[in-house]
């Protein structure tokens, strides 16, 4: 029997946007199980409550019952294996995005035995993060269009 391809796709996701959403997308048809994990850092208060993003998310993903949506306070690793994930997925804009994303590939890969996938953002979208969207947000302006 083949294994499943299962995939975690951790974030913050402070708010999750639609570069996110387009990673999602172009990703799943790669994967049986896509587990979207909000990582929850204590020493930082969100923007959106995690409460509120982890609603958002699984209202979102209601209708594909291949994507889970989950929190946590761990080590991405840690919870990789508690959902059997034998990937990590990462979406990269830009070159000095890939250059601290292998760092971090390579740690779990040596550590934990995880592969990374790395999915380059869409041209529309590679201009869109979470940060762009909190700093235009408290300015006033309107954010809709680069929200899913």
């Amino acid at each position: 029997m083949k294994e499943a391809r299962v995939a975690l796709f951790p974030g913050s996701f402070d708010p999750f946007t639609r570069g996110h959403q387009a990673i999602v997308e172009r990703a799943l048809p790669m994967f049986d199980k896509l587990v979207i994990a909000i990582g929850i850092n204590r020493a930082k208060s969100g923007w959106m409550p995690v409460s509120e993003r982890l609603e958002r998310l699984q209202r979102l993903y209601a209708d594909e019952p291949r994507i889970e949506v989950v929190t946590y306070d761990t080590l991405t690793m840690d919870l990789a294996q508690r959902h059997g994930a034998n990937y990590i997925l990462r979406g990269v804009r830009s070159v000095t995005d890939f250059e601290y994303e292998r760092t971090i590939a390579d740690a779990n890969r040596r550590i934990a035995g995880l592969e990374t996938i790395f999915l380059i953002s869409d041209a529309d979208t590679s201009h869109i993060s979470s940060s762009l969207v909190r700093e235009l947000a408290s300015f006033g302006h309107d954010v809709t269009n680069l929200l899913p």
